[in-house]
């Protein structure tokens, strides 16, 4: 379900049940007038709270309908009975996440237009007959092939961003290269850490122990996550929690040292909160230049065709004008 939507039907489920509407009524009033493409996911979840099953059984009988972080917030508000508390914090951080995506869009929609603009430029020239490009396409039929070719190349792009994404979380070799590129590395540690330490607040607050709030933190950052079992050992061992996930060797050192803080003055979760916003502000930044870099690379790729174009016209005019003086 798209994080926008969800974030509302969350918000106004948890208001009624502040308000004392039973659960089963919440839910049968926003699933009626839900989008008809997610009404059936959410009569299902109604099925199970009519069954008698919790909030977060409930869910779990739409699929994958809903992301791990409000399952596992859900499972947290059945077994606290604070389920309003529970769902209203966890649309407060899908409302974070959806304000910094649109952030995120708006700052490569101009690298984006410049792209498309360079791309026309160049099918323009080959559907006008002249191979100006020298790479053998001119007219109708070269710019069928080089759309076809562009075509072929996003699907390729779409399925490597796939394998990306799948190995960084993964913690594979991808993960490696990507974090010691100077921006886009550092947009994508900060962003992993900001949805790490609001996912852990959250738990934090609502009173989970260590293993299950690394659990639900986990969830929404997967390249984070560490053996729960290797974790409470050391915790029964008389490891602190800041000390068992620097022990881990996946955790940056200023999540280290910010649970280390919040566990010294008992507000973990407050800590963690702060530099939740800490790193979502970094990783803004990072993108932003990435964007930037972006935009600069399309503009120099842009001039250098135009400059091959230009050279390559004046070339094959001063052949002319010397085969005509022949």
């Amino acid at each position: 379900m798209p994080t926008r939507l969800l974030a509302g039907l969350l918000r106004r489920v948890s208001l009624a049940l502040a308000a004392g509407i039973d659960m089963r009524r919440a839910w049968s009033g926003e699933a009626g007038r839900a989008p008809p493409r997610w009404r059936k996911a959410l009569a299902a979840v109604g099925a199970g709270l009519d069954a008698g099953e919790g909030l977060a059984e409930a869910l779990g009988r739409a699929g994958d309908t809903f992301p791990p972080l409000v399952r596992g917030m859900a499972a947290v508000g059945d077994r606290t009975g604070h389920e309003a508390e529970a769902l209203r914090d966890v649309a407060n951080v899908l409302d974070h996440a959806e304000r910094t995506r649109r952030a995120l869009l708006q700052s490569l929609i101009r690298p984006a237009l410049q792209l498309l603009l360079a791309v026309a430029v160049v099918g323009w020239f080959i559907f006008m007959g002249g191979d100006l490009l020298g790479i053998g396409l001119k007219g109708p039929r070269g710019l069928v092939t080089y759309l076809t070719g562009l075509a072929i190349a996003v699907m390729v792009g779409a399925a490597a961003g796939w394998w990306l994404v799948a190995s960084w979380r993964r913690r594979g070799l991808v993960r490696l290269v990507i974090e010691r590129l100077p921006l886009v590395g550092q947009a994508c540690r900060a962003a992993e850490a900001a949805a790490w330490c609001r996912a852990a607040a959250l738990a934090g607050a609502a009173g989970l122990d260590a293993g299950r709030l690394v659990t639900l933190a986990a969830a929404v950052a997967p390249g984070l996550a560490i053996p729960i079992d290797r974790l409470e050992e050391r915790l029964r061992r008389g490891a602190t929690l800041a000390e068992a996930l620097e022990a881990s060797g996946r955790f940056p050192q200023r999540i280290v040292r910010a649970v280390g803080v919040g566990e010294l003055t008992g507000n973990v979760p407050e800590v963690l909160d702060r530099h939740a916003g800490e790193f979502d502000d970094e990783a803004r930044r990072s993108l932003e230049a990435v964007a930037q870099t972006v935009a600069w690379g399309i503009w120099a790729l842009t001039a250098v065709v135009i400059a091959v174009i230009v050279i390559r016209f004046f070339s094959m005019y001063a052949r002319l004008i010397q085969g005509a003086g022949r």
